[in-house]
C-alpha cells in the first residue's frame, strides 16, 4: 500500500489493501481506525467470538488472518475507542453486506465473474459526438415479481435490455446501488460504499448485469454519492470513536437530510471516495458516474452565500483527473444546480473535469412553462429561448429525473397544464422540444408511459396503464421519438458546436411559435413548435419549395392526435395545429 498517497488524498487503489482479501487458504481482514485502542473481528467463521486484530503501521491500521473463512460468510468489526467503549461497524471497504435489517459485512471475491464485453470496452467513449439517451432506473420498482419481490441483477438485466432496445434508450442510469439501510432513501444514504446492495443479489450478479448490457450495445451509468453517508451507528459515523470520515462540527458535519457530510479535506477520506469511484468503474465496467449533489461539495453546505469550499473543489479536481488518467473513456456527470463556472472544463484548464452537467435551468424553465395555460404563454415566451443563451458555457445533459416525479412534485405528465386529455398533446410537444434541443437526454422510468402516479419506491411502474388508448398511443410516440434521436446525426453530432444550431423563429411571442435548425455534416433537420392554444399558419421563407419530409409529427392520429399520417410538407408554408410540434428533414437541392 502507498501510505503517502493514502494520507495525501490521491490513492485510487486503497480498496485492494483494506477490507477482506484472499490470502492462501484463508482471508486477511484490514481496517483503518487510527484512534481506536483495540479492534476485534467477529464472524461466522469464528463462531462470532472476538478475534483480536493486530495493529500495523503505527497503530493506525489493524489486520487479522482467518484461515477458516469462506466466501459468503458474514463478519463485522468491533472497534474500541480510547475509553474502552466499543461499537460494531460493518467493513467500510467490504464488497458485500447482509440484507437489511442485517448490517454485517459479507465476504465476497471480485474474481468470481469474467466479463465478455471486450468489443464494447474497446469502442466506447464519452459520447461527445454520439447520441446518449439515458433511461434512469430504480431497480427495485421498475418491475417486480408476481409476489412483489425483487428480481436479482441478472434476472432484471434480460428484461430491461430488451425493453431499452425496443423503446430506444442506449444508456441505463442506475440509481445508487451501494448498500443502504432504508428503502426510502433510494440508495442515497449509504452504509456500504463498496458493497452492491444485497436486495438484488451479489457483486458477481451486478457484474453480469453490466456485461449483458454491454453485449447488447447499451451503456450503464452509476449514480454515485460522494457527499454524505447514513448516520446509522454501524456505518462510517465515528468509526474509531472519533469523526474519522465526517466533519467534527455539526454546523457543517450534518446535512439537510440528517446524514453525515464527508470531510473532503482529509486525505484518508478523499482516498476512500476516489478509490470507491475507481472501484465501480474498473471492477464492474460501469461506463460512467453521475455524481450526486455536487453543489454540496463546491459550496459549504451547498449554500453559495457561504462561499466556495476550496478543499471540496480540490477533491473533485483530483478525483476526476485521476479517473480520466486511469480510464480515459469513462463518462463523468455532475448534478449541479449552481452557476459555478467550468464544471465541464478539463482540470488542466482550471475546470472541475466533468464531461457533462445536468441542465437544471432547462428542467425548471421548461416544466414551469408547460404548467402555464397555453393561452397565456406569451408572457413566458423567452423562458424557452433562454437555454440557448448559456448552452455553450458547459456540456449539458437535459434531465427530467426521479426528482421531478416524486413526493408532491407531480409526475412530468401531471405537470402539463389542463385536464387529463389536454396533458398528452402538450407532453408530446414538450418531449420533442427536449429531444431536438442540443444536449444529452435523460428521463426517469415511467415517463415514457405518461405515468400520472408519482413514483413510489415500494411499487412497480404502472404497466397496466398501457391498456388505456391515450397512454398506449403516447408510449408509441415516445418510442418513435427516441429512435428518431438515435438515428439522426443532426441531433447529436454537432450539438456542442455553435454552427450546429440556428434559430429560425424565436420572436413569435404572441403566437408562441418556435423553430430552429439542427445541422450536421450528414443532414439538416428543422424542429417547429406551436405551444399556444390555437392553430397557426407558419412559413420558413428561406426553404420555400425545398424538398423535405416530416420525420415526426406529434399531432398524428397514431399518437392520439388529430391528423392522419402524412409526411409531405413545403417548409415555405404550412399549418401548425395547437399544442403540436414536428421535425422536418431537408433534402439536398
Amino acid at each position: 500500500m502507498d501510505i503517502k498517497s493514502f494520507y495525501g488524498g490521491w490513492n485510487f487503489e486503497i480498496y485492494e489493501y483494506l477490507g477482506v482479501h484472499r490470502m492462501g487458504n484463508g482471508f486477511v481482514f484490514r481496517i483503518y481506525a487510527p484512534n481506536a485502542s483495540k479492534v476485534t473481528l467477529l464472524g461466522e467463521f469464528s463462531g462470532w467470538k472476538e478475534l483480536e486484530m493486530m495493529p500495523v503501521c503505527d497503530w493506525r491500521f489493524f489486520e487479522c488472518f482467518a484461515d477458516n473463512a469462506h466466501p459468503g460468510q458474514p463478519y463485522i468489526f468491533r472497534i474500541y475507542d480510547k475509553n474502552g467503549k466499543c461499537v460494531d461497524h460493518c467493513d467500510p471497504y467490504g464488497y458485500g453486506m447482509e440484507m437489511r435489517p442485517g448490517h454485517n459485512s459479507v465476504i465476497r471475491e471480485l474474481g468470481e465473474y469474467r466479463f465478455n464485453d471486450d468489443e464494447w470496452m474497446a469502442n466506447r467513449n464519452n459520447c461527445m459526438n454520439r447520441p446518449m439517451n439515458v433511461y434512469e432506473v430504480h431497480l427495485g420498482s421498475w418491475k417486480t415479481k408476481a409476489d412483489g419481490s425483487w428480481y436479482n441483477y441478472s434476472e432484471i438485466a434480460d428484461m430491461l435490455i430488451a425493453y431499452c432496445l425496443d423503446t430506444g434508450y442506449n444508456y441505463i442510469e442506475l440509481m445508487p446501488i451501494a448498500e443502504h439501510p432504508l428503502d426510502a432513501s433510494w440508495g442515497y444514504m449509504n452504509s456500504g460504499f463498496y458493497a452492491p446492495t444485497s436486495r438484488y443479489g451479489t457483486a458477481a450478479q451486478l457484474m453480469e448485469f453490466v456485461d449483458k448490457c454491454h453485449r447488447s450495445n447499451i451503456g450503464v451509468i452509476l449514480d454515485f454519492v460522494p457527499v454524505h453517508f447514513t448516520a446509522d451507528s454501524y456505518g462510517l459515523r465515528e468509526l474509531d470513536g472519533t469523526p474519522l470520515y465526517e466533519y467534527p462540527h455539526k454546523d457543517v458535519g450534518i446535512s439537510e437530510w440528517g446524514s453525515c457530510n464527508f470531510n473532503h479535506a482529509k486525505g484518508e477520506t478523499a482516498s476512500f471516495l476516489m478509490s470507491n469511484a475507481y472501484y465501480w468503474l474498473k471492477e464492474y465496467h460501469f461506463d460512467g458516474l453521475r455524481m450526486d449533489a455536487v453543489s454540496r461539495i463546491i459550496y459549504w453546505m451547498g449554500d453559495e452565500s457561504r462561499g466556495v469550499n476550496r478543499k471540496g473543489t480540490d477533491f473533485i479536481k483530483t478525483m476526476n483527473k485521476g479517473l480520466k488518467e486511469r480510464i480515459p473513456d469513462c463518462i463523468l456527470i455532475a448534478e449541479d444546480s449552481t452557476s459555478f463556472v467550468k464544471v465541464t472544463a478539463p482540470v488542466e484548464y482550471d475546470g472541475l473535469g466533468f464531461d457533462y452537467k445536468w441542465d437544471m435551468g432547462f428542467m425548471n424553465d421548461t416544466l414551469n412553462y408547460f404548467r402555464t395555460d397555453p393561452l397565456f404563454r406569451g408572457g413566458s415566451y423567452h423562458t424557452l429561448t433562454f437555454s440557448m443563451m448559456y448552452f455553450y458555457s458547459e456540456n449539458f445533459m437535459l434531465a427530467l429525473s426521479h426528482d421531478e416525479n416524486v413526493h408532491g412534485k407531480a409526475t412530468v405528465m401531471q405537470k402539463m397544464h389542463g385536464e387529463y386529455e389536454d396533458k398528452f398533446p402538450q407532453a408530446r410537444a414538450m418531449y420533442m422540444y427536449m429531444y431536438t434541443h442540443p444536449g444529452k437526454k435523460l428521463i426517469f422510468m415511467g415517463s415514457e408511459l405518461g405515468q400520472l402516479r408519482e413514483w413510489d419506491e415500494d411499487r412497480a411502474q404502472d404497466w397496466d396503464i398501457l391498456k388505456y388508448p391515450a397512454h398506449d398511443s403516447f408510449f408509441t410516440y415516445m418510442k418513435r421519438l427516441n429512435h428518431m434521436y438515435l438515428e439522426h446525426p443532426a441531433l447529436y453530432e454537432r450539438e456542442m458546436a455553435e454552427d450546429g444550431f440556428e434559430w429560425l423563429e424565436c420572436h413569435a411571442v404572441s403566437e408562441c411559435i418556435y423553430a430552429y435548425e439542427r445541422i450536421s455534416e450528414h443532414e439538416r433537420l428543422i424542429a417547429v413548435f406551436n405551444f399556444s392554444g390555437v392553430d397557426s399558419d407558419f412559413a420558413i421563407e428561406k426553404y420555400k419549395g425545398r424538398n423535405a419530409e416530416i420525420l415526426l409529427n406529434t399531432d398524428w392520429d397514431i399518437f392520439g392526435g388529430t391528423q392522419m399520417v402524412n409526411t409531405e410538407i413545403d417548409p415555405g408554408g404550412f399549418t401548425l395545429p395547437k399544442l403540436s410540434a414536428m421535425t422536418i428533414r431537408l433534402y439536398e437541392e
